[in-house]
């Protein structure tokens, strides 16, 4: 009888850094969606060390990569939503915003003018995305719950 040894499993990868995304409970499913989606590709574009390495399936076909750790998405109220902003500032973490200007917007160039407009204190925020030392972010979104 043969007997089969199994190679031992790799430990899991923990992450020493977090992103999260927070929406505001009150968008519709689209909407969170679209948020979500925008929300991301900015931290992507800025902060590459959270960029995997390129995928290629057996057959050798490419593609691209993707974030190397999870995505956490959060949700919450508007005012906390609002709280969880003035607290990534004060940390000075990466982030990027999502207002509820940007859904009657239909390109880049209008939505950085849309939230170019409106003071710091008065955005409408719809989403927030934010990439930092794990316990920097969870005190960021704190008052939050997981996306159901």
């Amino acid at each position: 009888m043969n007997t089969i040894i199994e190679p031992p499993r790799p430990e899991p990868i923990r992450f020493d850094t977090k992103i999260a995304v927070l929406l505001r409970a009150d968008l519709e499913p689209w909407q969170r969606l679209n948020v979500t989606s925008f929300l991301v590709s900015g931290l992507g574009t800025q902060l590459p060390e959270v960029i995997g390495e390129p995928y290629e399936d057996a057959d050798g076909v490419p593609y691209l990569p993707m974030f190397r750790q999870p995505v956490m998405v959060f949700e919450a109220t508007k005012e906390t939503l609002a709280t969880a902003h003035t607290r990534a500032l004060s940390r000075a973490l990466p982030r990027a915003v999502f207002t509820s200007d940007l859904f009657t917007t239909g390109n880049d160039r209008d939505n950085r003018a849309a939230v170019r407009a409106v003071p710091t204190a008065d955005l409408d925020l719809a989403g927030l995305a934010v990439h930092g030392p794990r316990n920097a972010v969870d005190k960021v979104v704190k008052g939050a719950r997981m996306h159901p």
